[in-house]
């Protein structure tokens, strides 16, 4: 009897991190029939999209406010979803205002619950695990730390490795010369590179002051700029933000760029990581609502925000949060490391100890197998 599985990634990155969930699980058994919320490449391995994850990128308290009408409805329709498919599975990836929020009426119906990629719960919401504890039946985690306090707590949890780390090994990359020829680099310029953000409001707000950064630093140590456009971004609305044309903008390619470029000033998020992974010197920034700020540093009680110095366990990359992302203050902690070679090269050294934390597990893989197994016990 084919099983329907709910699925729900309402972030790009998850959408990337669940296609390999679906596919690792569809080799196991390709009667499984996937749908839910999900982006094009969950679309491409298979899913059936009720939802595309581009209408559900809103980020924040008070932008999730905004969007309750809307969040109630589409929370309606895939609950008629599993009633109509009399759906007994359902894997959650991140993405935690929505999902822990569904999780409780799918608990009612009876669903069994796994939660791949685990919210930052140990940063800002520790009250939360609570209901986790009471929905999810097991927690599928992608950093080490995680796995102990989920157990701590009493959470059925296992660390299954990063998925980006499978996924950067099977990357192609593009040499540096091909990258340059395909895109009309300046061959004889350093890259700087810009990722301001996979949502539209994170374009508006970091991206001018970003770029204006961008321009001291480049005229100081002869950069060329370029920015990493998002796929849940138009490219219209860089140019738009900023109406200069002394920059490039490449959409598809950010790990190519990751690798081959000088330094980055990126958004806080999973780019940072991936940044870090593929060895990229950078600053991180990070810009909310006003509101959203405020709330979020009254739960928030790390140190850091940026998951790179998280993993590291110190400030190794500076982080610039709200008034501090602004030009002066982005080209100040730039030159502090373009200009000093020793404390350049020792940043990419501490980057090369994130493979060493992470390990080599395949997380998709790993995962599937476990949920697999589960979904056999309750049949």
């Amino acid at each position: 009897m084919t099983k329907s599985v709910l699925i729900i990634a309402g972030e790009a990155s998850g959408d990337l991190h669940g296609a390999a969930l679906i596919r690792e699980l569809m080799k196991l058994d390709s009667e499984l029939n996937f749908y839910g919320i999900g982006g094009n490449k969950m679309k491409s391995s298979g899913m059936e999209l009720i939802y595309h994850s581009d209408r559900m990128s809103f980020l924040g308290f008070v932008e999730v406010v905004k969007h309750l009408p809307f969040i109630s409805k589409v929370q309606k329709e895939l609950l008629d979803e599993v009633n109509l498919r009399r759906t007994e599975f359902a894997i959650l990836i991140d993405y935690p205002g929505f999902n822990i929020s569904i999780a409780k009426k799918l608990k009612k119906l009876g669903v069994e619950i796994y939660y791949y990629i685990s919210p930052q719960v140990w940063a800002w919401g520790k009250d939360r695990v609570k209901k986790i504890k009471k929905l999810v039946r097991k927690m599928f985690v992608v950093f080490p730390f995680e796995e102990k306090f989920y157990k701590d707590k009493g959470v059925d949890a296992e660390f299954v490795g990063h998925p980006l780390i499978r996924e950067l090994s099977e990357y192609s990359f593009l040499t540096k010369n091909d990258l340059i020829n395909k895109f009309g680099l300046e061959s004889d310029k350093e890259i700087l590179l810009l990722l301001p953000g996979s949502r539209k409001h994170e374009v508006t707000d970091i991206f001018p002051e970003m770029f204006r950064a961008a321009k001291k630093i480049s005229a100081k140590f002869n950069f060329q700029i370029v920015v990493a456009c998002a796929s849940s971004v138009d490219e219209s609305l860089l140019k738009e933000v900023v109406k200069e044309n002394d920059y490039t903008i490449i959409t598809g390619y950010t790990y190519d760029l990751m690798k081959h470029s000088k330094f980055g000033i990126i958004k806080s998020g999973t780019s940072t990581l991936e940044a870090g992974l593929l060895n990229l010197p950078m600053i991180i920034v990070y810009k909310a609502s006003a509101l959203t700020y405020f709330i979020g540093r009254t739960l928030v009680k790390l140190d850091n925000i940026g998951i790179v110095n998280i993993l590291l366990g110190k400030t190794l990359l500076p982080e610039l949060i709200q008034n501090y992302v602004n030009a002066e203050k982005i080209f100040s902690e730039a030159e502090k490391i373009l200009t000093d070679d020793e404390k350049y090269n020792s940043i990419k050294s501490e980057l090369n100890k994130l493979y060493e934390i992470l390990g080599k597990k395949s997380a998709a893989e790993n995962t599937a197998q476990i949920i697999f197994k589960l979904m056999n016990e309750k049949s």
